[in-house]
């Protein structure tokens, strides 16, 4: 069977998507709607997409779409969900689904009427140092997880015109790692207090933000865990996470060009960290969107789900409260069947 797909959205990571979406034998790429087509004809035509359109309904209204991705901004994500689960697409969308959860749970309600489904793209998920990792601590190989510690440190920031329009560090930056905690722990957020400064780039505090952040988060299950966020780590882009447990650890460090280290009487060294995040996450996005074309057609579950979306959402508000508040946060306990599978 050949799976029909919609491409909403070709800016950086629609066109990423476009690419890996080529690469699979089982899917044909037909459609892509931006707002600004112009500029995507040359683009469009090496490519071999057959309908580039400036309206989005066109990929809605065709019957031989079977999926849309939805690579357009945040603010459009709640509205194109709605819209693409009644019209019977599956549906995978960037995070975050929305910056308000009531929009996002409209947005679920909506998919779970339509019985659709609905993957969320949270790409750390698919990393395959990290799902090791998740995999050590389901299998007991660390024992009763205690502490997890994950590092998130973009190499630069982003245009402040990009930061005014985020949602902010904890929405677009460390929701990757609220939701790489769930993930990984395998237990819910129950507390959240953050400390948040400007210690990058004044202009960043300006705009209505932070740059620099430490979260503190308690889970379900009674651990523990601490997460560091920075917009700027001049070596490169610092990812790395750790599972403490009452009979071992685990770790996964930075992806590096090589693995080659080099000792001398003067010093030791060794590559400093990729410094792009496609570079370092390139196999990561190439898993994510196999999986999802894999679950439409065995028909399985979605590895990251609107409900897990949900909950990185609802982590990202916490933080934000506590950090506006200088104090800790509990969360609502929930449960995916209250609201998608």
């Amino acid at each position: 069977m050949t799976l029909t797909v919609g491409v909403i959205g070709a800016g950086r990571i629609g066109k990423i998507h476009v690419d890996n979406l080529r690469g699979m034998s089982q899917v044909r790429v037909k459609s892509v709607s931006d707002v600004a087509v112009d500029h995507l004809e040359e683009w469009a035509k090496e490519k071999q997409i057959e309908v580039l359109t400036t309206n989005y309904q066109d990929l809605l209204t065709d019957p031989e779409i079977n999926a849309v991705f939805i690579c357009s901004p945040t603010t459009t994500h709640a509205t194109l969900i709605k819209e693409a689960a009644a019209a019977g697409k599956h549906i995978f969308c960037e995070k975050p689904v929305s910056f308000s959860v009531e929009e996002t749970e409209e947005a679920l309600a909506a998919v779970k009427k339509a019985g659709v489904k609905l993957q969320v793209g949270f790409n750390r998920r698919f990393d395959p140092n990290f799902r090791k990792i998740r995999e050590l601590v389901q299998n007991g190989e660390i024992g009763t997880p205690h502490i997890l510690r994950i590092t998130s440190r973009d190499p630069q920031p982003p245009g402040i015109d990009y930061i005014k329009t985020s949602g902010g560090l904890f929405m677009d930056m460390a929701i990757h790692d609220f939701d790489m905690a769930r993930y990984i722990m395998g237990s819910e957020v129950v507390e959240v207090f953050a400390n948040g400064a400007v210690l990058v780039d004044p202009a960043i505090g300006e705009a209505g933000d932070i740059d620099t952040a430490i979260i503190s988060l308690k889970f379900a299950n009674g651990a523990l865990g601490v997460i560091d966020n920075s917009r700027r780590a001049a070596y490169g882009y610092d990812q790395r996470l750790e599972v403490f447990g009452n009979i071992g650890a685990a770790q996964a460090d930075n992806n590096r060009a090589n693995t080659v280290e080099i000792s001398t009487a003067q010093h030791v060294s060794k590559e400093k960290p990729l410094f792009f995040f496609l570079e370092r996450y390139t196999q990561a996005y190439i898993d994510e969107v196999n999986e999802f074309i894999t679950a439409i057609l065995k028909n399985k579950e979605v590895i990251c789900s609107g409900f897990d979306g949900l909950q990185a959402e609802r982590i990202a508000k916490a933080a934000k409260l506590s950090l506006e508040t200088g104090a800790p946060v509990q969360l609502p306990s929930a449960t995916p069947s209250a609201v998608i599978y």
